[in-house]
């Protein structure tokens, strides 16, 4: 899991506010803005009643556009109203003006990857207060503070990996480096955790030299790649488990003297990095299909609301043509195991 044995936060109702509304000025001096979709299409139990909010870590993310269009293509399957708001940058406390306004207007339910595990949390506790079903996908906030997470894949899984991966294609000796999104990313820092913990067990011969951070920015992903390059003259590889970062990175590599020298592996999508494996770049990488991942967000977000589930452990819902899944401990739901794409098979692709 993401977050394990968190302490829980006190919940003082003055100090709630308080901290709302601080956190709400500085989400809004943002510059965040959305935008909305979906509608009425017939069909569900619920109908055009229920109003499902996805809210990204940022708006103009490919990975969560793809996310969000799963999303949306479920909530039309059931005859719900979708709508995508967000920040435009990924920062902590971005989210927090969309949670409040989403629950000031009486959504039925939130699903939302967290820029920050905490950071959210007295946001989200007044939209629950409010009745609003909050489910969490890709990055996950503290387990006390939302109704469900909807897991990409087992930590455990995407860490190994991307740890096989980089291992292979450095002949499992040398220095490494990753290239991560922000400090606070709650999913991030769990796969590079475990990411450590494997390389120290498994791959004594492999040096991590360091973790740096692109925020989720091409361009600072971009640079924060080259000045990588320049420390370590001996780098064999660098590992980004952001979608991001890995495209900006072997956007920087693909025409450098480095190309084909220097490894690179992580998490993205088939259409950002088809050139990229096409031409050398990149041998291989992994990630799971995040339309995938939305859509069954959107539907167990459903489930909450139509009283199907309340995210105990053993709780079990249909999602449409993914089947059934049942939600596991501390009010998980696994969507599988990561995928490699690589020359043989990326052309099968399309998100």
């Amino acid at each position: 899991m993401f977050v394990h044995d968190r302490k829980r936060r006190r919940l003082a109702a003055l100090g709630a506010l308080a901290v709302g509304i601080a956190l709400a000025a500085t989400g809004c001096s943002g510059g965040g803005g959305g935008g909305t979709g979906g509608g009425d299409s017939g069909g569900g139990d619920s109908g055009g009643d229920l109003s499902i909010t996805f809210l990204p870590k940022n708006l103009g993310n490919p990975y969560f556009d793809t996310s969000n269009a799963g999303g949306e293509e479920a909530i039309k399957e059931f005859g719900g109203t979708y709508q995508e708001v967000g920040p435009t940058e990924a920062s902590p406390t971005s989210q927090v003006s969309f949670i409040q306004t989403a629950a000031q207007q009486g959504v039925s339910a939130l699903v939302m990857s967290a820029n920050d595990p905490e950071a959210v949390c007295d946001a989200i506790d007044e939209a629950r207060g409010a009745g609003v079903k909050v489910v969490t996908f890709d990055a996950d906030t503290s387990p006390d503070c939302r109704d469900l997470f909807i897991l990409q894949a087992s930590s455990e899984g995407v860490a190994k990996a991307q740890v096989d991966l980089i291992s292979e294609q450095i002949g499992d000796e040398g220095q490494i480096a990753i290239l991560s999104a922000s400090a606070n990313a709650s999913n991030q820092n769990a796969w590079i955790e475990l990411m450590q913990e494997e390389l120290e067990a498994n791959h004594p011969n492999i040096e991590l030299v360091e973790v740096v951070y692109g925020d989720d920015d091409d361009q600072t992903s971009f640079d924060k790649t080259a000045a990588l390059l320049q420390t370590y003259p001996d780098l064999k590889g660098i590992v980004s488990p952001t979608t991001v970062g890995i495209a900006a990175a072997a956007r920087y590599l693909s025409t450098s003297e480095y190309k084909g020298q220097v490894a690179l592996t992580g998490l993205g999508t088939p259409n950002q990095m088809r050139e990229y494996v096409k031409d050398g770049t990149v041998t291989a990488f992994a990630l799971w299909n995040p339309a995938d991942l939305g859509y069954l967000a959107a539907y167990a977000a459903k489930a909450l609301v139509d009283g199907d589930i309340t995210g105990e452990e053993g709780d079990t819902f249909e999602a449409g043509k993914l089947g059934e899944f049942e939600v596991g401990a501390d009010a998980t739901v696994l969507l599988g195991d990561p995928f490699v794409f690589d020359a043989d098979n990326i052309d099968d692709f399309d998100f």
